[in-house]
């Protein structure tokens, strides 16, 4: 037993000398690497930055998860480092039941653990929201969000690539697609749910804090599919209501002539035909309903900044802008057109 210890120390021994190079070189390299990945563990779009119930949960086994595959892989390199420096010079074996506890107990215990906690959560993430809680169904189609209010006290509300949230309320998310596989994913607020054609999938979630946060499509769906986002607002349950019920009016005629144009413009032009202005003739269903699009953060799910200058570069270079959209360039109308149609959109508030 001595002359085993004696051999582990110096073959230990050995190689802290050659370890001691190499991190004298790398040690910075790794630093700034994990410094870098670190940094994008938060923002709008982050699961490691929890703001919703089931995201909390989430965040927390993932947690769970990286001290169990730190533990697992301790285990793991103190075997290789013992397999490479001690076990050649040792004759005996008395090493088995280290290879079996390193090798075989530890894993198989750590990841039992890991297993039976992240099943434990299972009944609490699947749970329905409660009755009477707000439900909002979102179609999925190529490339945009077609969201649909469903409050227990009033009509729908239709509207596009923009959701809002009460803070510290359930929310019932009844999710379909129009074309293809999609899926929905808010990572600060909870999990991600496919999105099948012909088939209704659900999802509950309740955000814990009022913020701006990020949501996108996690399934590959074409050739947009990078530019399939939608913004999540999450605020005081008095603001949500609030706007709520603006977005329940119809839209209001400009008073400015420039966008009194455009909204002529708008109907002569056929932009009608494909989308939705409630209050006018235009009562399209194929695109997005433009009701209020004004008074939402970004155009084209995500895509641009929302203002008047950006319309215009939509309007124009649709294709460019989004490939494939089944949205077609209208660079046929006169600037003072395109100008004027701009200012009507962006008045739509």
């Amino acid at each position: 037993m001595r002359n085993i210890l004696a051999e582990a120390a110096k073959a230990i021994g050995q190689f802290s000398n050659r370890a001691a190079s190499f991190s004298a070189h790398t040690s910075r390299s790794f630093a700034l690497i994990g410094i870098t990945h670190l940094a994008g563990c938060d923002g709008k779009q982050s699961a490691l930055e929890p703001a919703g119930r089931s995201a909390e949960k989430i965040a927390e086994l993932f947690w769970w998860m990286a001290i169990g595959a730190g533990v697992i892989w301790v285990a793991m390199m103190g075997l290789a480092l013992y397999a490479t420096f001690v076990a050649p010079k040792i004759k005996s074996r008395s090493a088995s039941p280290l290879i079996v506890v390193g090798g075989a107990v530890v894993p198989t215990v750590v990841l039992s653990f890991l297993l039976a906690y992240g099943l434990a959560m299972m009944p609490e993430m699947l749970a329905p929201a409660p009755e009477g809680s707000l439900k909002i169904a979102v179609i999925g189609e190529q490339w945009w969000w077609r969201v649909r209010y469903e409050p227990s006290n009033g009509d729908p509300v239709v509207l596009a690539n923009e959701i809002r949230l009460p803070v510290d309320e359930p929310v019932e998310f009844q999710l379909e697609s129009a074309d293809v596989i999609h899926s929905f994913w808010i990572p600060s607020l909870g999990g991600k749910v496919d999105m099948i054609p012909g088939r209704q999938t659900r999802l509950k979630l309740e955000p814990t804090r009022i913020g701006v946060f990020r949501g996108a499509c996690a399934e590959y769906c074409g050739s947009s599919h990078a530019l399939m986002t939608f913004s999540v607002v999450v605020s005081s349950k008095k603001d949500f209501e609030a706007w709520l019920d603006q977005q329940r009016e119809p839209a209001k005629s400009p008073m400015e002539p420039l966008a009194l144009s455009g909204e002529k413009i708008f109907v002569t032009s056929g932009c009608g035909a494909c989308h939705t202005v409630r209050g006018t003739a235009a009562k399209g269903v194929v695109g997005p309903d433009l009701t209020h699009v004004g008074g939402r953060m970004s155009l084209g799910a995500g895509t641009l900044p929302n203002d008047a200058e950006n319309f215009v570069r939509w309007l124009t270079q649709t294709q460019t802008i989004k490939p494939d959209v089944h949205m077609p360039n209208f660079s046929m109308l006169s600037q003072y057109d395109l100008r004027a149609l701009a200012a009507y959109l962006d008045s739509l508030e």
